[in-house]
């Protein structure tokens, strides 16, 4: 880290040096502001927030420069494949990134503890460069204070050159007023929901739990995880000096209850997302709305109830499997076993791994969420193409037992 000396004592200094000869005045004390350049070095403003430089992906320097409110980006040197990872993510955050914690921070939170989680972000863009302006939401089952987090949830404020989010599109929502398109996927690591804006954000106040209530829809959490950290910054493949964090604020809000509801401004999934831009998924995808089966009995026992919930359109989809258990003990390392239609294939899953791709398949949950206790439920999604009419699967087991539709 290192440091530049305000403007107005520069000017001081200047004035001194030519009359030194004449009188000799005491000094004021020079104010300093960081400038970070060190990979990971990082800095708190406002005794609340820290901002890193974080510069993960590649060997060329990197700089930021620290102000009360947030930071700007200084130097940006190098570039790296658009189609592949971003080269670093100068940022600010609250809560814990990699054994860093934010002063005072009151998270790690269990999601069902938080009542709401207010924030506000101004931002400065450039259009020299290849980026996105993220704020990202990161969830686990854990209170977890170092590593990778399971769930990743990306809010694009804006993008400048051919970049995309994770995975592909899955749907278009709509939150706290503004239109967003849904994409999923998982970068090897976690699994991550993006969440790309229509139209640039440039500032924004709003409530962050409609985003995590919308991951939870999805499978990919629930009410028992916590909510880690909150970020706000940009991801750059080429260039990037200029661009800045304004400034930045999040109040973690407690006394939630878990109820689990999830209420977001707006239409929720349906009509048609536009992939424009520059981006390689061009074209529109026509979401065919969420469908919930219903009143089908896949047997009498009564000791479990799967909810299966998809989003379809033209050639691909998205479902969200819940798994309840009925029965009066725990369900360890369950098993749900169920048969994908002719001409259906899973791509990808969350929170669970279905094997085989096709024909009768089961899925296996992970180590987080492999206990379903006596009147809990666990739940889990999946990506999959099909071909000709979709439907449903008839019928669900879990570790053998015949289970209700509902």
């Amino acid at each position: 880290m290192r440091f530049r000396l305000r403007g107005a004592a520069l000017a001081i200094l200047a004035a001194l040096a030519s009359i030194a000869a004449v009188v000799a005045l005491p000094l004021p004390a020079a104010q300093a502001e960081p400038v970070i350049c060190e990979q990971y070095g990082s800095t708190t403003v406002q005794g609340r927030y820290v901002v890193q430089n974080n510069r993960w992906g590649t060997s060329a320097t990197q700089c930021i420069d620290v102000t009360s409110s947030g930071f700007r980006v200084t130097q940006a040197d190098g570039s790296v494949p658009t189609n592949g990872a971003p080269k670093s993510y100068p940022s600010i955050f609250l809560g814990c990134h990699y054994t860093n914690c934010s002063p005072g921070t009151n998270l790690p939170m269990r999601i069902s503890d938080i009542q709401s989680v207010t924030s506000s972000i101004d931002y400065s863009y450039v259009n020299n460069a290849t980026y996105n302006a993220s704020y990202d939401i990161w969830l686990d089952p854990t209170p977890k204070r170092d590593g990778v987090n399971q769930t990743e949830i990306m809010i694009w404020f804006n993008r400048v050159g051919p970049v995309q989010p994770i995975g592909s599109p899955t749907a278009s929502t709509t939150i706290n007023g503004r239109s967003f398109q849904i994409w999923t996927g998982s970068n090897g690591s976690n699994n991550v929901i993006s969440f790309l804006a229509d139209s640039t954000i440039n500032s924004w106040n709003f409530d962050v739990m409609p985003f995590i209530n919308e991951a939870m829809r999805r499978g990919m959490a629930d009410n028992s995880w916590y909510l880690t950290s909150i970020q706000a910054g940009f991801e750059p493949w080429e260039g990037g000096a200029g661009l800045a964090v304004n400034s930045f604020s999040a109040q973690v809000n407690e006394g939630g209850s878990s109820g689990g509801s999830t209420t977001i401004g707006g239409p929720s999934i349906g009509g048609s997302t536009t992939n424009g831009g520059s981006t390689t998924n061009g074209g529109t995808t026509t979401n065919g709305g969420t469908t919930t089966t219903g009143g089908t009995t896949g047997g009498t026992g009564g000791s479990c109830a799967v909810t299966y919930t998809e989003n379809v359109w033209p050639g691909g989809f998205t479902a969200n499997v819940t798994v309840r258990n009925n029965g009066s003990s725990p369900l360890n390392d369950w098993r749900l076993a169920f048969t994908l239609p002719s001409g259906q294939s899973v791509t990808s899953a969350w929170s669970a791994t279905i094997s085989p791709s096709s024909g009768s398949v089961t899925a296996t949950p992970m180590s987080y969420n492999s206990t379903i206790a006596a009147g809990g439920s666990q739940s889990f999604g999946f990506q999959g193409t099909y071909s000709g009419s979709f439907s449903e699967p008839s019928s669900f087991s879990l570790n053998g037992t015949a289970c209700t539709v509902s």
